[in-house]
This record gives C-alpha cells, structure tokens and sequence, in this order.
C-alpha cells in the first residue's frame, strides 16, 4: 500500500491506518524535544492534518487548559466544560510539563487523561525528557505515576532532537545619537 492509501498517514503497529484508528481513539502520540525544535509546529500540522480529514482537533497548552477548566469551575460549567474535552476526537496539548501540576489542577489533568484513554486520541509535546514526566506532578508523585502510565501505553513517541530553529539575531552596536543643533549641555 502507498501513503496515498491512506490519506498521506502512516500506518499503525497493528497494520491499521491513523484516520481509522483517530476515530477509534485508542492512539496517544507524543512529540518531545528541546524548545526550538519544533515539537508545537509539528503538533499544529498533524491536528491541520486531522482536520482536513473531517476530525474534530483541538489544540491547546497545557496552561490554558487547566485555566479554562479552572474558569469553567468558577462559573459552574465545569462539567460542560470537561465533557467536551473528553470528547474530542483528537485533543493536542502542548508544552506538557512546562510549568508543574499543583493540587488540584494535577488531579483534573489526571482525571482528563483517565477519561480519554483508549477512547479518544491524545497528543502531547513537552520539552521535557520522557525520564523527566514525572517532575511535572511535584506535589503527588502516586498520581504522576498513574497519568503517566495511562499516556505512555502503547505510545507513538518522535523525539526531535537538534539546535532551535530560534536563531538569536547578533547584537549591533549602537549607532551614535547626534546632538541636537541649539541643545544645551547640561554639565555646563
């Protein structure tokens, strides 16, 4: 079979293609590598990707998720809210463990991804080193544990490895101001 067999997506372990097994939702993928490489581009093209396909994607970070459940909560629509983030067929969240999970933000994550397992696909970039997962949760490391368990079973992971596309541009030395004509010294 050729990628064009299946829409330019690759196939899965089991022989299946992705948009077959998007709508199934039993895929979690993860994009991890240092900032500047590129993890949220390619996060954003493979959900551009998905949703040419006809796929429900929503792309968010981590920190706005957690905020706009938090806002959810103080309005009473939390689980309005969190209902249709479960739902979603393909739910990407970006710069996974950037900022560390505190209690109770930690349990609502854990209880997203607990809902959406093997049910709903999930896709996550995060700068941090697989080994380093666990750092996110600080405050309940039995709780990382479990999260974590449920995100990385049967995981696609690509691991972008390389120097940042962020390019710092060269510092120039200032060009000298001139003195206004008629201005005054003010040492004088």
């Amino acid at each position: 079979m050729t990628a064009e067999d299946h829409d330019g997506l690759p196939m899965n372990k089991d022989g299946s293609d992705n948009e077959s097994s998007l709508r199934q939702g039993v895929d979690e993928q993860y994009v991890v590598g240092r900032c500047g490489t590129g993890n949220s581009h390619l996060a954003q093209a493979l959900g551009h990707l998905a949703a040419r396909q006809g796929h429900d994607v929503l792309f968010t970070t981590q920190t706005h998720l957690l905020n706009s459940l938090r806002q959810a909560q103080a309005v009473g629509s939390f689980e309005r809210r969190f209902q249709a983030l479960v739902q979603v067929p393909l739910l990407i969240i970006d710069d996974f463990g950037l900022k560390p999970l505190r209690p109770p933000e930690d349990e609502t994550f854990h209880d997203l991804v607990a809902e959406r397992y093997e049910r709903t696909a999930t896709l996550l970039t995060s700068n941090l080193d697989f080994g380093e997962w666990g750092d996110a949760f600080p405050a309940n490391k039995m709780l990382g544990a479990a999260t974590l368990d449920r995100l990385r079973h049967g995981a696609y992971r690509l691991i972008l490895d390389g120097e940042s596309y962020r390019r710092l541009k060269p510092l120039s030395s200032p060009a000298p101001t001139p003195v206004a004509k008629g201005a005054k010294n003010s040492h004088s």
